[in-house]
């Protein structure tokens, strides 16, 4: 069977898709740009599956990763700020264009948002127009492209899902604008990844453009009575507004939901404009049987219940630890690094300790001191940052590439070391780490924060910083080792060097 790229294997859709045509028998290229991300996936050791770093933005990286492949899965997605992100996508489906075919693909499957009136542009333009949708650039070259839009996911971790749960379970009572009664054609993700599949084993589909949408036409606002319904919730009063407020309603999902500015701008554009057609004409080709959004709503509902998210909004994007984390750097490479250590020897093995750490964050919280985490990530979002409202994927485990509050998964080295980077907004770069070693009859744990100031304002706030260290990470690791139900042989104690064990493996990031 001929080889496919999924381009975007991270995000929320293409995580799910790999796994999809692996059990379909595909032979499947998956590229991203942090490779970390795919390799702890539970299908990462499939025989049919290879893994391929490249980013988009360079096309040489893309040229490589796509050669060799007969067709090839778009499925690149805004995630940084709204008009960089938008500026981006369209360079990404430029270079997408001018290496289609010195690639040799045959054909290329998108899924994008709902098509926007703009003219198609010739392939000659420089793509640089704020309104111009990727599928138009794509739809320009000789490489066929079938091309999918929708206007809203539903399946447990999607953007869509997270603000209507959210905006659901924590007001019951809202002041909405218009937008919340505009006719959409909800989907469920299982029905998105039937399409896309079936899309690539029917050569019918090669050039077809077409919306696809659930059995449902309904609006934002009859979805929260039917969330409300799922949940067991009492129906939540709405009052309408006669205004569009696309930006201060994405603000305000910043602060209410996980869901940032950047990802919640655009889901709102899309719901304030979305087309209420139901002639989709990909029915035609392909007449799949469509999940209604009740039975949608209430599967993610039982996939949170039972931690099987199998991918989420926030895996998206690229994994860039610092350069001084980087094994073979200097200890002064990227500027002066401040580092506070801490160490508790126990009396139990590494493995008990390491099903504590897994569960760090998200509901469970940091084991000790969490008003001082919870008022950390208030003050984060104030200022325009995740917070903790983020939490989890799962409650269970840990993988590279994870969003656990306002940090995010480095590494994840069973029974051995565990790394976050800080996504909160800081004057700086921050990690915080943990790490297991096996002693004469126990483990010792160690804790070590450490952070690159930005400036004065970054040394004040390192400093400003230093007794709360001091107080969490000698309450965190005592109340681990409690957890774990290790005995506590040495009490917490700093110790200097810390630094010396929070660098990256030489192998981090490489393809193999």
């Amino acid at each position: 069977m001929k080889r496919i790229a999924v381009v975007g294997a991270t995000g929320y859709v293409g995580g799910r898709l790999v796994s999809e045509l692996l059990r379909q028998g595909f032979h499947v290229r998956a590229v991203a740009r942090s490779v970390e991300k795919l390799r702890c996936r539970t299908y990462a050791a499939s025989n049919g599956l290879e893994i391929t770093q490249a980013d988009v933005q360079n096309p040489a990286e893309l040229l490589r990763a796509l050669m060799g492949c007969a067709s090839c899965y778009w499925l690149i997605n805004e995630t940084g700020p709204w008009e960089q992100s938008n500026r981006g996508l369209q360079a990404a489906a430029g270079n997408l264009l001018s290496t289609a075919k010195a690639a040799g693909l045959s054909r290329i499957v998108y899924l994008g948002p709902p098509k926007k009136s703009t003219p198609r542009v010739p392939q000659t333009d420089s793509h640089c127009g704020s309104a111009i949708d990727p599928g138009e650039i794509l739809a320009s070259g000789s490489v066929p492209l079938t091309w999918l839009r929708t206007a809203m996911i539903i399946g447990a971790g999607s953007a869509s899902f997270e603000i209507l749960r959210y905006l659901t379970e924590r007001l019951p009572i809202m002041v909405a604008p218009r937008w919340i009664k505009t006719p959409v054609r909800p989907i469920a993700v299982s029905d998105v990844i039937r399409y896309l599949a079936e899309c690539m084993r029917n050569e019918q589909t090669a050039g077809l453009h077409s919306d696809i949408g659930g059995p449902d036409l309904l609006t934002f606002r009859d979805l929260i009575d039917i969330y409300s319904d799922a949940a067991g919730l009492p129906r939540r009063f709405v009052l309408t507004l006669p205004v569009r407020a696309i930006v201060p309603s994405a603000y305000w999902i910043n602060v209410v939901t996980p869901v940032p500015f950047n990802i919640a701008r655009p889901v709102v554009e899309i719901l304030d404009g979305a087309p209420s057609t139901e002639d989709d004409p990909i029915r035609r080709v392909l007449p799949i049987s469509l999940t209604s959004v009740r039975d949608a709503v209430t599967t993610a509902l039982q996939d949170l219940e039972q931690h099987e998210v199998e991918s989420c909004w926030s895996d998206a994007g690229a994994l860039r630890p610092p350069e001084w984390l980087m094994c073979g750097d200097a200890p002064f490479a990227g500027g002066d690094v401040m580092d506070c250590s801490y160490r508790i020897l126990l009396d139990c093995s590494p493995r008990r300790v390491w099903q504590v750490l897994l569960t760090l964050g998200g509901d469970r919280g940091w084991y000790f001191g969490n008003a001082l985490w919870k008022m950390r990530g208030f003050l984060d979002r104030l200022v325009g940052g995740v917070g903790l409202s983020r939490g989890r994927r799962s409650a269970q485990d840990l993988r590279t590439g994870d969003a656990v509050d306002f940090w995010r998964i480095l590494l994840a080295e069973e029974n051995s070391r565990l790394i976050l980077l800080a996504e909160m907004k800081v004057p700086g770069e921050a990690v915080l780490q943990f790490s297991l070693r096996p002693r004469d009859g126990g483990c010792e744990l160690i804790q070590v924060a450490r952070f690159r100031p930005k400036g004065v304002w970054g040394l004040a706030y390192w400093y400003a910083m230093a007794p709360f260290h001091d107080y969490l990470f000698r309450g965190m690791l005592r109340s681990i080792a409690r957890n774990s139900g290790c005995a506590v042989v040495h009490d917490p104690q700093p110790f200097c060097g810390g630094g010396e064990v929070c660098r990256l493996p030489d192998e981090w990031g490489k393809t193999g």
